[in-house]
């Protein structure tokens, strides 16, 4: 059974960057297609990018188009997350993606537990 983990979480102030990373166990890894999305308090978890099993087709979500790269090896997916705002602080979650295309929480999973993301003014 697949299994995944996030890493690479922290504060960082406004403009910086962090480098998160999804570890995937139990499962075969570089056949399944992989997003992210993030988690703001009261608010619903919402996509922010999506990979393709062989990493050559992505997606963004519009608001962080040109900030944030997503990537992927044989064993872990990334995310670059570049010229970070206040408004990119959340719990960032990993998962597999039933399908490419989708972009709601119910095409994904199963989830990691997440890593916080925490960008100050």
């Amino acid at each position: 059974q697949l299994q995944l983990r996030e890493s690479g979480g922290g504060l960082v102030q406004a403009g910086g960057s962090l480098r998160l990373s999804c570890a995937a166990s139990g499962g075969t890894f570089s056949r399944y297609d992989m997003g992210w999305f993030r988690q703001a308090p009261g608010k619903e978890r919402e996509f922010v990018a999506a990979i393709n099993w062989i990493g050559l087709t992505t997606r963004y979500a519009d608001s962080v188009k040109g900030r944030f790269t997503i990537s992927r090896d044989s064993a872990k997916m990334y995310l670059q997350m570049n010229g970070l705002k206040p408004e990119d602080t959340a719990t960032y979650y990993c998962a597999r993606a039933n399908f490419y295309g989708g972009s709601v929480r119910s095409d994904f999973g199963p989830w990691g537990q997440g890593t916080q993301v925490t960008v100050s003014s």
